[in-house]
C-alpha cells in the first residue's frame, strides 16, 4: 500500500465582498491604484498601504484595514489581529456597522489560525448579532449584502467545530449558511458549501452523502468556470473511490485534476495529482505507471521545495522498486526517504519507513540488520501508539473546557436577553413580565441541565481513554493528586510469556508476517486476561508480561494467573496446529508463573507507564527461562497455593541463573 497525501479538501472563511471593496478602492480619488486585486503577495500589500497613507475617506481606510487584515491572516495571524482591530476601532468610531462586521470576522480567521477557537466562536457569533441588528434595520438594498456575511460567519463557525472534531456541529453551521447562500443564489460560495459539507460526510465515513456533495460543488464549479474548486472536488471525489478500491473511477478523476493543474501551471496542483496517480497504481500492481507518475511528483516536489512530497514520493519509488525485486534501489530509495521524514519528525512515515526497510533487509538475506529495522519499526510504532492516546486525552479535554466555557457564555447571554425582554414587558404590562421571567428561569435551567449531561458525556470519554493506559485505581490517584505513590503489595503473582527461538525464527520469515503473528496472538492473551481481571503490565518484543493481586487485592490471584497460563499454552499449542497444516512456521511458547512481594508504581512523566519491580519479577522471569516449550512452569510459592485445583508434576531443584537451585513444577491441568 502507498502513502498519500491527505487531499480531502475544506473551503474555509473567505471574504465576500471583494468586489465591492475593489471597487472603492479604485473609486478613491487622487490614489491613482492599478488594480490591487490583481497584484499578489508583497505587491498587493505594500499597494494597499499605499492606499491607507494616502487615503482621507475614514470609511475608506476602514476598506483597506479590513482587506490588509486579509492579507496577512493565514501567514501572520498577529498582524492580521492588529489591521483587524484598527479597523474596528475606527469603524466603532465613525458607527460605521458593517466596518465593525467584517473588521470582527477577519479576527475570527486570525484566531483560527492561531488555534484560538474559543475566541473564534466569541467573535463569530459576535457577527452573527450584529448582522441580526442590520438586516432588522438596513434598507431592502442591502440585505444581500449582509446576508452574504452572516452566510461567511455560519460557514466560519462550521469550520471551527471541525477543526475541534466535532463534526455534528459543524455540519449544522455548513447547513445554516447554505440556506442563506441558496436565497441569494450565488454559486460560486454554494459550490464552497456544498464542498464543506461533503468533507464533514467523508469524515464521519458517510461515503454515498460525502459523493453527492463533492458532485454537486463540482457541477456548480464547472457552471461558472471555477476551475481551481474544480481539482479540488475532483481530488476529494478520487480519494473516496480509491478508499472503497474503485481504481477505475479513481484514476479518472485523479487524471482530471492533474490535466486542471496543469493547464493552469499550478506547481502544487500537479505534484500531489502525479503522487495520487502513482499510488494508485501502486496499488494495482502497476509499477511501471507507479514509477512514472511518482517520478514525475519528485521532480515538481523538488522544483516547490516540498520536502515532505519529497519524503512520500522516496517511500513509495522504494516500495515499487521492492516489489520489482531491485532491493539494491528500493534500499536506496526507502533510506533517502527516511532521512527526510526524521529531519521534519513525520512519524507515519518513519514507521513506513523501518518497517519497509525490514522487509528489502529480508529479502536481500541480511537477515541482522533486517531484525533491527523491525525493532525500530516496533519502537516507533508503540510510541506512536502513546502520542496518540496522549493526544485523544488532551483533545478530549480541550472539548470539555470549550463546552464548559460556551455554557457559561450562553447562559450570561441568556440571562441579558431575559433582562432585556422583561424591561420591555414591564413597560407595558407587569403581569406578563412576570410570566416571562418565569419563562425564561425554566429555559436556562433546561440549557443547564443539558450542558451538564453533555459535560459528563465528555469526561467519561476522556475517562476511558486514561483507563485504557492505567489501572482504575491509578488513574483515579493520579487525577485527585497530579502523582502516584508507588505501592509494596505483599502476594502478587506474575507471569512472564515469550516465544521460543523467536530470532531465528523471525530469520525465516518477513517482517510483515512476523508482525501479524505478534499481533494475532498477543491480543489473544488480551482477552484471557481480561476474562480473570488480571493486569497486563507490558510487552517487549516477543515477552509478555502480566500480573494479578494488584493494584486491587485478590485472593484468587495465584488461581487466576495459573488458569490463563493454560489457557494461553493451549491457544498456542492450537494455533501451531494449525500453521502446521497449512505448512507454515509456528511458535513454541514458554510460561513461568511465580508468586511473591512486588513494588508498583508509574515510570516517567511524560508517557506514562505502570510497572513492577523486586525480586519475584526476577523469579518469574527465571521461571519462563527454565521451561519446556508448550508448559506452564511455576514456583514452589505458586505451587503450595494451587496445589488443591490443580495437577502439578514436581520438577525437582533446578538451577535458575543467578538464583541458585530452585524449585519447580509443570502444571498439566486441573484436579
Amino acid at each position: 500500500m502507498g502513502i498519500k497525501i491527505n487531499n480531502i479538501i475544506h473551503a474555509q472563511y473567505k471574504s465576500d465582498d471583494m468586489k465591492k471593496v475593489l471597487f472603492l478602492l479604485i473609486c478613491i480619488a487622487c490614489i491613482g491604484v492599478q488594480s490591487i486585486a490583481q497584484k499578489h503577495g508583497k505587491a498587493r500589500i505594500d499597494s494597499l498601504l499605499t492606499v491607507l497613507q494616502r487615503s482621507k475617506s475614514d470609511t475608506n481606510r476602514v476598506v483597506v484595514l479590513n482587506w490588509l487584515s486579509l492579507e496577512f491572516y493565514r501567514n501572520n495571524p498577529d498582524t492580521a489581529i492588529y489591521f483587524a482591530n484598527e479597523a474596528k476601532s475606527l469603524a466603532t468610531k465613525l458607527n460605521y456597522p458593517y466596518g465593525i462586521v467584517t473588521s470582527t470576522l477577519n479576527l475570527t480567521s486570525a484566531m483560527i489560525t492561531l488555534g484560538n477557537y474559543q475566541k473564534a466562536m466569541e467573535n463569530a457569533r459576535s457577527a452573527v448579532i450584529l448582522l441580526d441588528k442590520l438586516l432588522l434595520s438596513d434598507k431592502a438594498a442591502g440585505k444581500t449584502r449582509i446576508l452574504k456575511k452572516k452566510a461567511s460567519a455560519y460557514n466560519t463557525m462550521g469550520s471551527i467545530y471541525y477543526f475541534l472534531g466535532k463534526y455534528p456541529e459543524a455540519l449544522k453551521n455548513y447547513f445554516a449558511a447554505l440556506k442563506i447562500r441558496e436565497g441569494f443564489g450565488d454559486k460560486e460560495s454554494i459550490s464552497d458549501s456544498y464542498m464543506n459539507i461533503g468533507v464533514i460526510y467523508a469524515k464521519q465515513g458517510n461515503d454515498p452523502e460525502a459523493l453527492k456533495h463533492f458532485f454537486a460543488s463540482l457541477e456548480l464549479c464547472r457552471q461558472i468556470g471555477r476551475k481551481e474548486f474544480m481539482r479540488r472536488n475532483y481530488i476529494n471525489i478520487g480519494n473516496i473511490y480509491d478508499d472503497q478500491k474503485n481504481y477505475a473511477e479513481a484514476l479518472k478523476n485523479f487524471l482530471t485534476a492533474l490535466k486542471i493543474a496543469e493547464e493552469f501551471e499550478d506547481k502544487t496542483g500537479i505534484a500531489v495529482s502525479n503522487h495520487l496517480i502513482g499510488s494508485l497504481y501502486l496499488d494495482q500492481g502497476n509499477y511501471t505507471e507507479a514509477l512514472k507518475y511518482l517520478s514525475l511528483s519528485q521532480k515538481v516536489f523538488m522544483e516547490t521545495g516540498n520536502k515532505d512530497g519529497i519524503a512520500d514520493s522516496y517511500l513509495n519509488m522504494g516500495t515499487v522498486y521492492y516489489k520489482q525485486k531491485k532491493y539494491d534501489q528500493a534500499y536506496q530509495m526507502l533510506i533517502k526517504g527516511l532521512s527526510l521524514s526524521k529531519e521534519f519528525n513525520i512519524l507515519e512515515n518513519i514507521k513506513d519507513s523501518y518497517f519497509r526497510l525490514a522487509r528489502v533487509d529480508s529479502a536481500r538475506g541480511d537477515f541482522k540488520t533486517a531484525l533491527e529495522h523491525y525493532k525500530m519499526y516496533i519502537s516507533t510504532r508503540d510510541s506512536m501508539f502513546s502520542k496518540e492516546n496522549t493526544k485523544k486525552l488532551v483533545r478530549s479535554q480541550m472539548q470539555y473546557d470549550f463546552d464548559k466555557k460556551e455554557a457559561g457564555v450562553k447562559a450570561e447571554q441568556d440571562k441579558k436577553d431575559a433582562l432585556a425582554k422583561k424591561e420591555l414587558q414591564v413597560q407595558k404590562l407587569v403581569r406578563n413580565g412576570f410570566i416571562i421571567g418565569f419563562i425564561l428561569v425554566v429555559i436556562v435551567a433546561i440549557i443547564i441541565l443539558r450542558q451538564r449531561k453533555k459535560i459528563s458525556k465528555e469526561k467519561k470519554i476522556s475517562e476511558e481513554l486514561l483507563l485504557n493506559i492505567l489501572p482504575s485505581e491509578v488513574a483515579s490517584e493520579l487525577k485527585l493528586t497530579g502523582r502516584c505513590q508507588p505501592k509494596t503489595f505483599s502476594m502478587v503473582t506474575v507471569l512472564f510469556a515469550d516465544f521460543k527461538d523467536f530470532t531465528k525464527v523471525s530469520e525465516r520469515v518477513s517482517a510483515e508476517l512476523l508482525v501479524g503473528e505478534i499481533n494475532f496472538c498477543f491480543s489473544a492473551f488480551d482477552n484471557i486476561l481480561q476474562k480473570y481481571k488480571i493486569e497486563k503490565i507490558k510487552t517487549v518484543g516477543d515477552s509478555y508480561m502480566c500480573a494479578s493481586g494488584l493494584p486491587t487485592l485478590s485472593y484468587s490471584h495465584a488461581f487466576d494467573v495459573v488458569t490463563a497460563g493454560l489457557e494461553m499454552r493451549d491457544f498456542i499449542l492450537s494455533r501451531k496446529k494449525e500453521k502446521e497444516g497449512k505448512g507454515e512456521i509456528a511458535f513454541d511458547m514458554r510460561i513461568g508463573i511465580h508468586t511473591g512481594p512486588v513494588v508498583a508504581g508509574i515510570v516517567g512523566v511524560k508517557k506514562f507507564q505502570y510497572d513492577i519491580w523486586g525480586d519475584t519479577v526476577n523469579l518469574a522471569a527465571r521461571m519462563e527461562q527454565s521451561c519446556d516449550p508448550g508448559q506452564v512452569n511455576i514456583s514452589g510459592s505458586t505451587n503450595e497455593l494451587v496445589k488443591d485445583k490443580f495437577k502439578c508434576i514436581h520438577r525437582g531443584k533446578i538451577e535458575a541463573k543467578n538464583k541458585g537451585e530452585v524449585d519447580m513444577y509443570f502444571v498439566e491441568g486441573t484436579q
